[in-house]
This record gives structure tokens, C-alpha cells and sequence, in this order.
């Protein structure tokens, strides 16, 4: 594995990594916007691509630089980052918010987007999803705590988390109880709100795959089976279960997902 640092235009540091050898595929995490939410992934897929993941800005390593947090924005730092790793043209896998980025990058940037996995993600605001993330901004404002408890409640299947739970502890004890990482939480449940790509969707040319969950709480399944109609040519994979965090509760039907992917554009 190799780090580098990405630099934006408004000061924001990326702190990125490059894994394996092969085709290369950038995965986007979601609203937590850590590298790390793919470590699983990275694992299983870096035999057959190089894998790219990077914290987003004001998350992890990264630093907040001062441009205003939108999904535009964020798909600008993934182009300013494949411009730094002299990567031209990559598979992108965007998994919940990193979807929009994703969605956002293969109409901004699109000679960067050789193919699309779009994951747990939807295409415009919905009023299930409003009523969600204003509940939980609730929880963040009253205690952090408890908004990191239930958001992993949420992510995760009842009987996957019974035997990991670790992981909700985990949660917990990084819960963002200061004022500024609250901020940026606030920002980026802000920005998610507000994508819509039903203007743009049509413009997505490149092969597609959308990939869900039958048992997603956070972004439901009638909203991947939505998108998939909207993109032009795109296919549906949908999970039987898995909750919204899939990709590492189903991992090995994930990355299979992923890997099939990869095969239909080499």
C-alpha cells in the first residue's frame, strides 16, 4: 500500500491510498466519509484492480479546506484526486452518499468515469429520507452519543450486529461530541439532502450497476430500484439482506458484484 496527499484548490488535504495492481477502481464511502469503511473491500479486490480510497475533506485525516460542502464539491475532489494519482480513467464505486458523488463525478468529470457501481445510494430527495436524517440531526444537537447508537442501529441487521457488537460500541466511542466535527457531520447531512439528479441522470453513459439491499433502513430499496430506471441501460443487483452497510455485512456477494463489474468493462 501507498499514501499520497491530495491538495484542492481551497486548501483541503486529502489523505488518499493506492492497494493492488491492475485496473484502477476509487471507491467513495458515505456519510462517514473514511478510507477505512472499505478496508474489507480493499482486501478482497486488490488481487484483480488498484483499489483507491481516501478519507473525504474534514473527515479522518483529511483537513476542511474552506470551500462550501456540497456533493458538486465533493465530486471535484475526486477529480482533483485521480488528476493527482495520474489516473485518467477509473471504475467508481460510491457507496450511500458516495453514490451522489459518484452520480455528480460522471456528469462533472466524466472522462474520469470509465464505469459506475452505484451502492445504496438514490437519485433524488425523497421524503423518507428527510424525515430520517432531520431526526437524526436531532440526536446530534442533544447528544452525539446517541446519535452515533442509532445510526449503527439503523446501518446494521439486528441479528449481524447481536454477534459484532463491537462494532456499535465502536460507534459510540467515536461519536462526534466536539463542536467542530459536529459541524462537519451537520455540512455533509446537509449536502446529501440536497442532491438531485434527475436533471442530469440522463447524461450517465457510462456501464452502470446498481446495487442494494432488500432490508436497507437508511436508503431503502424502492429507492435503488427507482435509480436503476432512471440511468439509461443500467443493471440491479439487489441483496437479499445485509442492511445499509452491505458492503461489509455481505462482503463476499459485494465484492462479487464488484468483480463482475470490472470483468464487463476490462
Amino acid at each position: 500500500m501507498t499514501t499520497f496527499d491530495v491538495a484542492t484548490p481551497d486548501g483541503a488535504i486529502l489523505k488518499a491510498r493506492r492497494e493492488g495492481s491492475g485496473a484502477p477502481l476509487l471507491l467513495i464511502s458515505g456519510l462517514g466519509g473514511t478510507a477505512a469503511f472499505w478496508n474489507g473491500t480493499v482486501e478482497a479486490l486488490k488481487d484483480l484492480a488498484e483499489v483507491i480510497t481516501f478519507d473525504q475533506r474534514g473527515i479522518g485525516g483529511s483537513s476542511r479546506g474552506t470551500a462550501p460542502v456540497t456533493i458538486a464539491q465533493l465530486a471535484d475532489d475526486v477529480a482533483a484526486l485521480l488528476d493527482t494519482a495520474e489516473i485518467a480513467t477509473a471504475t467508481v464505486v460510491g457507496h450511500s452518499t458516495g453514490g451522489a458523488i459518484a452520480q455528480s463525478l460522471a456528469i462533472r468529470h466524466k472522462v474520469h468515469v470509465g464505469a459506475l457501481g452505484l451502492s445504496g445510494t438514490w437519485l433524488a430527495p425523497n421524503r423518507y429520507m428527510s424525515a430520517l436524517f432531520a431526526a437524526r440531526l436531532s440526536m446530534l444537537a442533544q447528544d452525539p452519543a446517541i446519535y452515533a447508537s442509532t445510526a449503527a442501529l439503523f446501518a446494521y441487521p439486528p441479528e449481524w450486529l447481536e454477534t459484532h457488537f463491537e462494532v456499535h460500541e465502536a460507534a459510540v466511542a467515536k461519536a462526534p461530541r466536539d463542536p467542530a466535527a459536529q459541524a462537519v457531520v451537520r455540512e455533509r447531512i446537509d449536502a446529501l439532502l440536497a442532491f438531485d439528479g434527475r436533471a442530469d441522470v440522463e447524461r450517465i453513459a457510462v456501464p452502470t450497476r446498481v446495487i442494494g439491499a432488500e432490508d436497507d433502513a437508511v436508503v431503502p430499496a424502492f429507492l435503488q430500484r427507482a435509480l436503476a430506471t432512471a440511468l439509461p441501460g443500467a443493471g440491479l443487483a439487489m441483496l437479499p439482506g445485509g442492511g445499509h452497510f452491505f458492503p461489509q455485512t455481505r462482503g463476499a456477494e459485494f465484492t462479487q458484484i464488484v468483480r463482475d463489474l470490472l470483468a464487463e468493462t476490462a
